[in-house]
């Protein structure tokens, strides 16, 4: 769940999905359907598929529990260098160090050298005899991470108070390193096409094409042209909606009917036992001032 999110965002979310799941085993029998329905709103769902498919795995063949190598984590659905290392070391207390941007960061400041010049795996190769002479490698990832996240930050670093200021390059030198980056916002122009009906009801599809919402239940969607035709078809709204790294420009579009295409099907725009993304949700609260 931390993936990508927040602490704030995903603790309601982690809650919940304790609440409802109090055994590995539990959750392992639940479905698709019931685990994005519990995911809904956080996003990223792959993340919500890859840990139902992992729990699947540990439980039938791993007795429950996770294996204790990099090899046979990494090889879990969803789980990457990262993922793989900071799970050894905090729930076996193996060596290891989970590299996310907070981490790379530290390190990147303390030799002063940009983190696209850093061969990182180098880097901890060359200094694994002073990172791993401790028996807490649990303890020292976590702190890894924490100490980028609250002392070492992207912005307005607390290197007053940091006890590693003293053999910092970073902190030492002139010519500091710049390390913010600038996110890459890829602004795209989407026409969606919404059939309703009469009793409140949206036709959906999981047969649109984009990357970023595939097999989801959305309206007809299409990539904006100009001169586009859109007869019988009435404008209802323009507006911005962000997913990640994309500003989509909505133009959203409706009309009356009680005849749809075969790759649809009526849904509620009030009663939604289902789950939805946040993208379709935000249609139905533009829709349903129709009603």
């Amino acid at each position: 769940m931390l993936q990508q999110t927040q602490v704030k965002t995903v603790i309601p979310y982690f809650k919940k999905f304790t609440k409802k799941y109090k055994t590995l085993k539990s959750f392992s029998k639940s479905n698709e359907k019931k685990t994005l329905k519990l995911w809904e709103g956080l996003g990223y769902y792959r993340r919500a598929r890859n840990l139902l498919a992992t729990s699947k795995i540990l439980v039938l063949e791993h007795n429950s529990k996770l294996p204790s190598t990099f090899k046979e984590i990494k090889a879990l659905p969803g789980v990457g260098d990262y993922t793989a290392n900071a799970l050894l070391s905090l729930v076996h207390n193996k060596p290891g160090i989970a590299l996310d941007g907070n981490v790379k960061r530290v390190f990147s400041r303390i030799i002063n050298k940009k983190e696209s010049k850093i061969n990182f795996d180098q880097f901890i190769e060359e200094n694994k005899k002073k990172f791993f002479n401790t028996k807490r490698n649990s303890d020292f990832v976590e702190a890894l991470m924490e100490f980028g996240a609250l002392i070492c930050k992207p912005k307005d670093p607390k290197c007053g108070i940091c006890n590693l200021n003293k053999n910092c390059k970073y902190f030492n030198s002139s010519k500091k390193i710049k390390t913010i980056k600038k996110k890459m916002i890829k602004s795209k122009n989407y026409d969606v096409f919404c059939y309703i009906n009469k009793k409140k009801q949206i036709a959906l599809t999981k047969e649109n094409k984009l990357g970023f919402l595939n097999q989801f239940s959305l309206p007809e969607i299409r990539e904006a042209k100009k001169n586009i035709k859109t007869k019988d078809w009435k404008l209802l709204k323009k507006y911005k909606k962000s997913i990640s790294n994309k500003k989509l420009n909505i133009n959203l579009y409706y009309k009356f009917s009680n005849k749809i295409p075969s790759s649809f099907i009526w849904h509620s725009i009030d009663k939604n036992e289902e789950f939805i993304p946040t993208f379709t949700k935000k249609i139905f609260r533009q829709v349903s001032v129709l009603f």
